[in-house]
């Protein structure tokens, strides 16, 4: 004990100088500044595509958290994990195995003199038998044992976090496709209804011509905007197949027909998000839990790096068996011992020190990072919730607008037909009326992808109750 002072007086040294991890800065305001959303207390976020009302989509995100590789590589990845945390608190239990081994010697002179007495003959059949099991054992006075458990159990939380987060992320990318692929089929539909109307357009337009009572230029002009929407109606139908496979890949059915996806021209009604805070996201979202996670398991590794300054003490019993036959001779022996013994690090100290600054950094580096996974999810969800708000303003003025938009064409269509309102003007209105159709498609397909990302923003999609909150770092 004399000779082990100096260097568990370095062990302490080492342990003051470990710097404990700090409090993360993970201070929100107490409440979003987007716009108050209406209360949503039957949707439950682990389930927030149900929402919709959509039964096709639910069906494509639950096969893709099922078959996609994303979510199977995630869930390998968790069972990994999980192994190595038995592996790693499996080692602090005693080690050791059983060896056992036999010979046979034939001997037989050539020359010389035999002898062939009890116990030692130069000629004949012997054997020899032995067996033994032997047993190393940590034993563990420090705490390296629950350093590491809390450790290993921290990383299995980080990488169950992550598997939710995947799954999480998953759901969202196959909504948003889903919807992807509406619009599309929405912008076919309102393509080949202006073709359609346009079409129309050319037949009264060559009426009017034949009747004299307009230019023949004028069914040459339409002409010309009747290709373009017969050209971009087979652009989007291009673009819709590609979407459609897009979706089969995601839910892991690529072997399908696109034909197996049928996308409706129309977008629906896109559900209330759930009123929420910010301090809300510590508590539900995976990807900070996930942080909060790996800070935990960082200051386990700290607790492990500064524990390996202290000696190590090992008992190592055993038990023998042999047994040894000779022409005239046999002897069988039995034994069993018990030992021990210490190691003390001595100049392996400045190693150990710099490990132990390493680790400090890692840790700190987690702490950042958790800091990091906060502020992000914060902007992301306020983001979400402002963004969606201005969506829903905007398809609902364009609503309005839509329909004073197609009253005029009509009544322009109709004065054209009569003879008192040109081309020109009539053309005019169909344009103004497309667009404006245009717009207010492409904005209620953003409100619903908007919905979507807030959904995923405010950390739906996985079951909360089932990971209870870590415990502080120390």
């Amino acid at each position: 004990m004399r000779h082990l002072t100096p260097a568990a007086v370095l062990a302490c040294l080492a342990l003051a100088a470990c710097a404990t991890p700090r409090q993360a800065d993970v201070r929100l305001p107490g409440a979003f500044e987007a716009p108050a959303a209406p209360p949503a207390t039957a949707v439950a976020l682990d389930r927030w595509w149900t929402a919709f009302g959509d039964p096709e989509l639910t069906t494509l995100i639950e096969q893709a958290l099922v078959a996609n590789p994303d979510a199977r590589s995630a869930a390998a990845r968790l069972a990994e994990v999980r192994a190595q945390r038995t592996g790693a608190l499996v080692q602090f239990l005693p080690q050791g195995g059983l060896r056992a081994q036999a010979r046979q010697t034939e001997t037989d002179q050539l020359s010389g003199t035999r002898i062939n007495i009890p116990g030692f003959s130069t000629s004949g059949r012997s054997e020899a038998y032995s067996a033994d099991f032997n047993v190393s054992w940590e034993v563990d006075l420090f705490g390296r044992a629950f350093a590491a458990r809390r450790t290993v159990n921290a990383e299995v939380a980080a990488a169950r976090f992550e598997y939710e987060g995947a799954r999480a992320a998953l759901a969202a990318q196959v909504a948003d496709a889903w919807f992807q692929a509406r619009g599309l089929a929405i912008q076919l539909a309102d393509a080949r209804e202006s073709a359609r109307i346009q079409r129309s357009l050319y037949d009264l337009a060559v009426r009017r011509a034949q009747a004299g009572i307009a230019a023949t230029s004028e069914p040459d002009r339409i002409s010309g905007d009747l290709a373009q929407s017969e050209a971009r109606a087979a652009s989007l139908e291009a673009e819709l197949q590609v979407q459609r496979r897009t979706l089969l890949i995601l839910t892991g059915r690529i072997v399908e027909p696109t034909a197996n996806i049928s996308a409706p021209p129309n977008v629906g009604q896109a559900p209330p998000v759930p009123s929420a805070i910010p301090s809300e996201l510590l508590a539900r979202r995976p990807d900070v839990r996930e942080a909060q996670a790996r800070v935990a398991a960082a200051a386990g590794r700290q607790d492990v790096a500064a524990l390996a300054f202290f000696p190590t003490f090992t008992l190592t019993p055993g038990l023998g068996w042999s047994k040894t036959v000779q022409p005239g001779f046999s002897s069988e022996t039995q034994s069993w011992s018990i030992g021990g013994g210490v190691t003390q690090p001595l100049l392996s100290i400045p190693r150990l020190l710099a490990e132990l600054k390493a680790q400090n950094a890692r840790t700190e580096q987690a702490v950042i990072a958790y800091e990091k996974a906060v502020q992000t999810a914060f902007a992301e969800a306020e983001g979400a919730l402002v963004r969606l708000d201005a969506d829903r303003r905007g398809a609902a003025l364009l609503t309005d607008g839509e329909a004073r938009a197609a009253r005029a064409y009509e009544a322009s269509r109709i004065g054209y037909g009569r003879g008192l309102t040109d081309l020109q003007t009539t053309l005019g209105a169909e344009q103004a009326w497309r667009a404006t159709r245009a717009q207010l498609t492409a904005a209620q397909v953003q409100s619903l992808r908007r919905t979507v990302q807030a959904y995923k923003a405010l950390g739906g999609g996985w079951q909360a109750q089932n990971y209870p909150t870590q415990a502080p770092a120390r």
